[in-house]
């Protein structure tokens, strides 16, 4: 049995269902599920308790040498990156002074706005749905906000200050890459392909039959409205998902080597790749 973790996220409950209650062929896998934020996801990989895990693409810089990228399951695609909110519009030398919520050292949201804003050192952790509360409450001067809060902080009359993902994006011309899913460097090939195949196969079912899993997201969504619960399945879940490609392989060397060159994450194995 492997050990399986991922997010309550809505993409990441979306994409696991059909593997996990058996709904696709898992080619006589079976799974041993853990769910936690994103962040927490990032410190079991660092601590080796993960044989599959959804891993930021930051933490993976760092862990390449442990784990090997699965084709299928990234969350990786166009508008869709992490946003720099706050209580209205601020000049750069106030928010550099911060402090600037995060949620996560490791998450790929701090690699974007480390990119953005290199001087910004003033960066307190905080678990991602809190973020919207500690700047609304002016705990901190700034948030950096992921997932569903794209779609929410605008209703609490909290202002955008940076879209990452376009800053991303018009800096390299790629598509950002947010999370991927990884397996255990040191497990068999065959069994990591296999995984690979299961996860793309849970993908493609997931997608062309959304009312069966839905049910499985719903119910770790936390209260989250089915219009926002949709959106981010659509914002997150992308062909991409269902395999990285030439492309999304490029992007993702592409991000590693630009932040090696500006020393944001240390030198890494390039073979990180499961063929």
């Amino acid at each position: 049995m492997l050990n399986l973790c991922f997010s309550p996220c809505p993409n990441d409950t979306f994409i696991f269902d059909a593997m996990i209650h058996g709904k696709v062929d898992t080619e006589g896998l079976s799974f041993e599920v853990v769910l936690d934020d994103v962040e927490a996801l990032n410190r079991r990989a660092f601590a080796g308790q993960a044989d599959v895990t959804k891993l930021s693409y930051h933490a993976f810089a760092y862990l390449t040498d442990k784990f090997d990228l699965l084709d299928a399951g990234s969350a990786l695609g166009t508008n869709c990156g992490p946003l720099l909110i706050a209580r209205q519009p601020i000049a750069d030398a106030a928010l550099l002074e911060g402090p600037i919520a995060i949620p996560g050292k490791m998450t790929t949201a701090n690699f974007l706005l480390s990119l953005a804003y290199p001087d910004a050192r003033n960066k307190p952790e905080y678990l991602f749905s809190d973020i919207e509360d500690a700047v609304e409450q002016g705990d901190v001067v700034a948030g950096l906000i992921i997932h569903e809060n794209r779609f929410t902080y605008q209703n609490r009359g909290l202002v955008k200050l940076l879209d990452l993902g376009e800053f991303w994006e018009t800096k390299t011309g790629m598509p950002i890459p947010l999370g991927g899913i990884v397996v255990r460097k040191d497990l068999p090939l065959d069994l990591k392909q296999a995984v690979n195949r299961v996860l793309r196969r849970s993908v493609a079912y997931a997608r062309a039959n959304p009312e069966s899993v839905m049910p499985y997201v719903r119910r770790h969504a936390q209260a989250m409205q089915d219009a926002v619960m949709q959106a981010h399945i659509d914002l997150y879940v992308t062909d991409y998902t269902a395999d990285l490609g030439a492309k999304g392989r490029e992007t993702v060397r592409q991000m590693f080597q630009l932040a090696l060159e500006r020393q944001i994450i240390p030198n890494y194995n390039k073979n990180f790749f499961i063929n």
